[in-house]
């Protein structure tokens, strides 16, 4: 159970607050990475605790450790002590969260919240639930779990994990859809395009490798010419690619993610892609060069 993400008062206004239940971070597999998390134990009748996120660790405390901290939450909840730290969740989108003005994260426990509060937190209450078989099959049990004897608790805005990021990348995923639809309708036109100019380059050259098979040239040593100054031709527009686009990758990175934009494995994929594509447009007009008849060559204008 967790009712936030609100900003916390004084201080901590720039921070994400959440008043959570023990299960908390078990359910949304949020790992532990110092301290512990809350228990039963956090009580109105213990010391106040709360956890933080390695982001917020490194803010308050950097080159420390923040576990033992002291952080004021402001009133009611006043100065509390930090018990664990976390790790960061995106809660603004899994591509803009690194660029948010607001990612501390504060986690208060759920039994800990004065009383005077609890009408205005579980207001805002969402139940989030981790289950083995499909989330949507265990809807209605939950809403009637929820409703209880009175049925005057409804439960609404019924939502699955996966659906919340795949919406985050929404407006990404259709950008990079266009992007491939115009770099592959680019990639054809570049492949009609090298086969055109190879066709064109052998149909010139008829005459010469007519006299070539005429003089003894094996068709394998007019294969390998051929297929030779195509794919020099395309190893020069690749490397003047590659410069170009390690020039324009800061324009891109704003609209990648889990990427680098020079990343060298993408790079060495594209490239070997493009000498591929390279090669099977030389290699059709290349392979047409070998069949040459040398005397119909020789009468050739």
């Amino acid at each position: 159970v967790g009712a936030g993400p609100q900003p916390p008062p004084d201080r901590m206004s720039l921070a994400l607050f959440f008043v959570t239940t023990p299960d908390y971070l078990r359910v949304m597999g949020i790992p532990l990475l110092q301290g512990r998390f809350f228990t039963e134990r956090d009580t109105p009748a213990s010391a106040p605790a709360v956890v933080i996120d390695d982001v917020m660790a490194r803010h308050l405390f950097p080159n420390e450790d923040a576990l033992g901290k002291e952080i004021n939450l402001g009133p009611p909840l006043g100065v509390t002590r930090v018990v664990g730290v976390v790790g960061h969740v995106k809660h603004w989108g899994l591509d803009s969260d690194d660029k948010a003005e607001v990612r501390n994260e504060v986690y208060f426990p759920f039994d800990q919240l004065p009383d005077r509060y609890m009408q205005e937190e579980t207001a805002g209450l969402y139940l989030l639930i981790r289950s083995a078989d499909d989330a949507l099959n265990v809807v209605p049990a939950v809403r009637r779990a929820v409703a209880g004897p009175t049925n005057d608790q409804p439960i609404f805005d019924v939502r699955i994990m996966e659906d919340i990021v795949s919406g985050s990348l929404a407006e990404r995923r259709f950008t990079m859809l266009l992007l491939i639809v115009f770099a592959s309708t680019a990639l054809v036109l570049a492949a009609i395009g090298v086969y055109g100019v190879m066709a064109y380059a052998v149909s010139r050259r008829i005459r010469e490798l007519g006299v070539r098979i005429a003089l003894g040239a094996r068709r394998g040593d007019v294969l390998k010419l051929v297929l030779r100054e195509g794919m020099v031709l395309a190893a020069i527009g690749l490397a003047a690619g590659l410069v170009g686009a390690l020039g324009l990758t800061r324009l891109l990175a704003t609209m990648l993610y889990g990427v680098r934009p020079a990343d060298p494995v993408t790079l060495c994929v594209v490239s070997l892609t493009l000498l591929g594509v390279a090669f099977i447009a030389s290699y059709l007009p290349a392979r047409r060069a070998t069949h040459v008849d040398p005397m119909a060559a020789l009468r050739y204008e």
